[in-house]
Parts: C-alpha cells; structure tokens; sequence
C-alpha cells in the first residue's frame, strides 16, 4: 500500500476525534440524538481547522443505522460505504475547479432523485466562495426549499465573498484557530503512535508555527520526521527543516537596532541568510517577538506570561529588555515590520528590502512621519538623562545648509550686514519658495511645504501653518532662525520671519491672503 500523508492517515473518523471545535461538535451531535437536522450548513473558518472533517463525520451520521451518541458508528454499511467513498448518497464538489453555473444545476437535477439507500443525500460544496453570480442564483431556491431528504453543508475560508441571499438560508457555524496547547496534545498522541520520539518544546514550536491549522501542524511535523528519519526530533532540528531562526538572534537582532547599531544588524543579517533560513518567516517570527515583548511591558503584576507562551529562560531575557525599550518604540518597531511582511511576499529583492527596514529602525532621524519624530526624541531623552550634553547630540546642519546666514562653503568669511528686506523681495522668494526649501533639510523641509505664505503690515515674511505639530516645531528660535538665515543669504537680504498659527481655511482667506495665489492671477492678466 502506498504511504499515506498524516493529515489524512489520522482524520477524524467520529465527532468524538475532532479537536479544538467543542461549541460546534456539540450543537451537532444534539441536533442529531434531537432530530433535528437542518436542511443548510455553512462552516466557515481558516485553513486545516476541521471543516471538511466535520461534514464528513456528519453525511455519515445522519446516514448511519445506529448511531452512538450523535456520532456515527462506523459499523454499519452506510458508513462503511460513505468511508470507502463508494456511498452514493454523499456528493462533493470542489467549487474551486467547479463553479459554473451549469455545474450547479447538474446538482439541482440530481436532488430530485431520492437517496438510492439511507435516510438523506448529503452534498458538499467545498470552497463555496467561488462559485460565480450564476451559480449563486441557480442554487438559491434550492437551497431554500430542498426536499427533506437532501442536506446542503457549504465550506469555505472567505465567508464575506458568499452573497448575503445565501447566508441567510444557511446555518452558520464559524470555526475557531485551533490552540496551540490543543495542536501539541494532538502532535504528541500522533508521535507516540507513530513510534517516533520527539522534544516537547519542538512540537510546540510547530505548533505556533502552524497559526491555528491543525492540517498545517500536520503536514509540517510530516517534513520533520522524513528530513530526519529514524532520529529524535529536536527543537535545533525543527528550526532548521522549517527555516525558522532560534529566540536568540531575535533578541541579539533587538539590542542592536535598540543601541542603533547598522552594522551589527546587518551583519546578524547575513549569517541568518548564509544559514538558508527563510526571510518572510524570520520578519514574521521578529514581528511575534516584539509582540511578546509589547504584552510582557503592558502588564506590571504578569498576568501577561501565560498569554506569551515562552520558556522561563526566554522569559527573564524578555523582561530585561522591556526595560530598555518605551512602548511607543516597540509599537513603531512592530508597524514597520508589518509593513514590511505584506511587501515581502510581492518582492524579488527580500533581503535589500529587509536592510531598508533595519536601517529605517536604527535611524528613525531618516524618516518625517511623527512616530520617528517621537523616537527621536525619546533617544535624545535617553541620552541627557544618562548624563550627555545636548549640545554633543544635536543634529548637524543638512548638507548645502545656511549657518549663521553663511553659506557652508564661505563660513570663514565674515560678510557685511545685509540691507532690509523689502516687498518686492519677498515676492521673490514666493516665486522661488520651491528651490528656497530644497536648501534645508527634513522634517523641516516637509513642514515649509505645507505652510501658506503671507506678508504683514512689517515687511515681515508670515509662514502660516494650519498644523499644530508643524507650527510647534517652526516657531522655535532655533529653528525660525534658520529659515531667516537661509532666506537671507539666497536673496542677499536681510528677510523677517514671522509664524502663525491659522484656523479653518475661510479665516485664513480673510487674515493671512495667500501671495502664491496673488502671485499666479498676476500672471494670467
């Protein structure tokens, strides 16, 4: 006999088996000691978590001449036959394959024929969701009134694509990831009968790595045992079939982006692609890492370490790093990797996008938006409160920049006071306002972008922001200064700059006229 794969040498044969659906096996097996059967299921739920199983286990039932407490009982020649896959009265179809309309009514023909033995015809559409709009309309009435010997059980992952006409005729019963505690208890049964030894801590591992779906749990312990037959399996082992990257290097990886060393994480980088581990499944472990490590910082009395579900060892390393790093840090670690994990799997270049990304963690001052403004800031905090000056930290002039209203290249030069700055200049710099900004560096430069330009009664330049981060950020003197500083040196005019925050746009209109706009309806006339 040919080998058999352990997902379907192991299927449940009876309710009883099945594992991690408790709330829905048991409504089933009192609809059947009850009789009451409905005539419309729909199972719905993530890959490998028992669905097919169940209307399996179920088209026997239903069918079988004496059944033990709601459960079919293997014996009699219904159930041998339904077993066998030689019973003529349950039909399957794969709508993935079969989801034309006249594939349909191939089955609405058929219904009217009574079962040739037992009670009911059984038929199960699997992966319902592809059916086409025809398909759905042809099935509909059908569906709502069968003949009383006829049960329809839809399957399928992607309820949201099944139309609501359809939902409303069925029974639905949502099927839940199955527990992690729930796939080692099954792995560990399966291993004792295969007479194969395995570490309780790689079968966990497979585990999680599974993500609910006993099938996967399954077919991936299947990988392990063949990659090393006749030997013990490892937890070491499991992590190099599957790819997989130890919790050592995640935390090694961690502690370098936390000290914002490239280096040393490009270079923890390389050695995990030297060693052939897979990319999309080390950022989605890194990512579940952080998570750990998010849940052990939210919780100050632990009730948190169950729901982390690590080794006491991994434990204590996880709560000393808690103590190195701010939440928000770890929130914007773990959004950037989630960004990353859904372009990855659309990507050629995995590893250059994964340098990107560690660069992208290790220089937050690289980016504009406002959660690496705040880690900035939380690192320069660090950084005072451990005793440097802030003088020693602060952030170099951007290349080409104006210091002192000297340019980078003529600082040892000292220029006379330049002349006041009059309307006719200003409008000059609305005109060049685009060229004006490229001379100074980011976040600055994105926040001038956004600012409307106006003038007072002054001769004085108004900056006015409808944003309050952008006009905090302007209207400090250091940073006002130098946007005077490099205004006045472009246009060789001494230029006042005066901030303001504004209102709604109708206000703004009134107070603060937009020169811009002025500056164009000139040019059209």
């Amino acid at each position: 006999m040919s080998y058999t794969a352990l997902y379907r040498k192991f299927r449940p044969l009876c309710f009883e088996d099945v594992k991690g659906q408790e709330h829905i096996v048991t409504t089933l097996k009192n609809q059947i000691r009850a009789d009451r059967i409905g005539h419309a299921y729909l199972f719905t739920g993530t890959r490998g978590t028992g669905k097919t199983t169940i209307a399996k286990i179920l088209a026997r039932a239903v069918n079988c001449t004496s059944p033990v407490d709601g459960s079919p009982c293997g014996e009699c020649a219904a159930c041998r036959s339904i077993l066998a896959g030689t019973g003529m009265n349950v039909i399957e179809m794969d709508a993935a394959s079969n989801n034309g309309v006249d594939d349909v009514r191939e089955i609405v023909e058929d219904i009217s024929y009574s079962p040739a033995e037992g009670k009911y015809k059984v038929y199960i559409i699997d992966e319902v969701h592809m059916l086409s709009a025809a398909a759905f309309n042809a099935l509909l009435k059908t569906l709502e009134e069968p003949p009383s010997y006829v049960i329809f059980i839809l399957a399928t992952t992607e309820v949201h694509k099944i139309p609501i006409t359809i939902l409303s005729r069925c029974q639905r019963y949502d099927f839940k990831r199955i527990s992690i505690e729930t796939i080692t208890a099954r792995l560990r049964e399966l291993m004792e009968k295969e007479e194969v030894r395995a570490e309780e801590r790689a079968l966990r591992y497979i585990a999680k790595t599974a993500d609910g779906s006993m099938r996967d749990a399954l077919s991936l312990l299947e990988r392990c045992i063949a990659f090393y037959y006749g030997q013990e399996l490892t937890y070491d082992k499991a992590l190099e079939v599957l790819g997989a990257v130890d919790t050592d290097v995640f935390s090694g990886l961690l502690r370098h982006v936390l000290e914002q060393d490239v280096a040393g994480c490009i270079s923890l980088l390389e050695e995990i692609i030297m060693q052939g581990r897979e990319l999309v499944q080390f950022v989605g472990d890194f990512t579940w890492y952080l998570r750990n490590l998010l849940l052990l910082k939210t919780s100050d009395t632990g009730e948190m370490e169950d729901v982390i579900d690590v080794s006491s060892d991994n434990l204590k390393r996880l709560k000393e790093e808690a103590q190195m790093a701010d939440m928000e840090t770890i929130m914007r670690y773990i959004r950037v990797l989630s960004e990353l994990s859904g372009q990855l799997r659309l990507s050629v270049q995995k590893r250059i996008m994964i340098e990107m990304t560690l660069i992208r963690l290790c220089r937050p001052q690289m980016e504009c938006d406002t959660d690496s403004l705040a880690d900035r800031i939380r690192t320069l905090e660090r950084k005072v409160e451990n005793g440097i000056p802030m003088q020693n930290i602060s952030a170099r002039p951007a290349e080409g920049a104006v210091q002192d209203g000297i340019p980078k290249d003529d600082r040892s030069v000292r220029k006379a006071p330049l002349p006041a700055a009059i309307p006719e200049d200003i409008k000059k710099v609305v005109e060049r306002w685009g060229s004006i900004i490229n001379h100074i560096g980011q976040p600055m430069k994105t926040y001038l972008r956004s600012v409307r330009l106006s003038m007072d009664n002054e001769n004085r330049l108004l900056l006015v922001a409808s944003d309050s981060t952008h006009y905090d950020w302007l209207s400090t003197e250091e940073h006002k200064a130098e946007v005077e500083n490099t205004i006045s040196g472009i246009i060789g005019k001494q230029l006042e700059v005066r901030l303001e925050l504004g209102a709604d746009e109708r206000e703004m209109d009134v107070n603060y006229p937009d020169l811009g706009m002025i500056h164009m309806e000139i040019e059209e006339e």
